[in-house]
């Protein structure tokens, strides 16, 4: 951040009185901005013994698997936001089960929510942000193909809750964000 969104005077990097956090703040002005988490949620849709995955049409990680997921818009809760996201990467609807799965990423600002869901229906594909979608059983999920280590975690949960029928909200924190490679062509 360069200026202040309020008089368009330079900003400075800096403790705040009374802050114990680097903010940017205004010269002029004084206006403190602050800089909170990106909140991202998704669906982990569910058929049978099969989950919906989508292969990535967009950067990062094009060409990569992931669950529909994607950033929360103002106006909308968790939920919304997640069925919105299933809708527009899969063209898929959902009955959701409820939350699932919240995961910490400290290092790029990010918090997850993951809330799994039944298809309503088989009518899915690939929505402006996917080249293709399938439905995977586990022995089939593209697993050295997966966009996030989220979306990793996540199907490795499920797997292990679907054997006891039990389905926790779990709460973990990812603080080794890694970089998965892309797919080879």
């Amino acid at each position: 951040m360069n200026f202040c969104s309020d008089c368009g005077q330079s900003v400075s990097h800096r403790i705040p009185e009374g802050e114990d956090r680097l903010r940017y703040v205004c010269d002029s002005c004084g206006l403190i901005h602050y800089q909170n988490p990106r909140i991202i949620a998704g669906c982990l849709p569910i058929h049978g013994e099969k989950v919906l995955l989508c292969k990535r049409a967009i950067e990062p990680r094009y060409g990569l698997w992931t669950l529909p997921a994607g950033f929360m818009e103002n106006g909308e809760t968790t939920l919304q936001a997640a069925l919105r996201e299933t809708w527009e990467e899969a063209l898929a609807s959902v009955e959701c089960d409820g939350l699932y799965a919240i995961f910490n990423l400290p290092k790029i600002n990010q918090v997850y929510m993951i809330f799994r869901g039944e298809l309503e229906n088989l009518n899915f594909g690939p929505g402006t942000e996917s080249l293709e979608t399938a439905l995977f059983e586990e022995q089939d999920i593209p697993w050295d193909d997966l966009a996030f280590e989220v979306m990793r975690k996540t199907l490795e949960l499920y797997f292990h809750d679907r054997k006891t029928g039990h389905f926790p909200v779990r709460m973990l924190d990812i603080t080794q964000h890694k970089r998965f490679s892309k797919p080879k062509s």
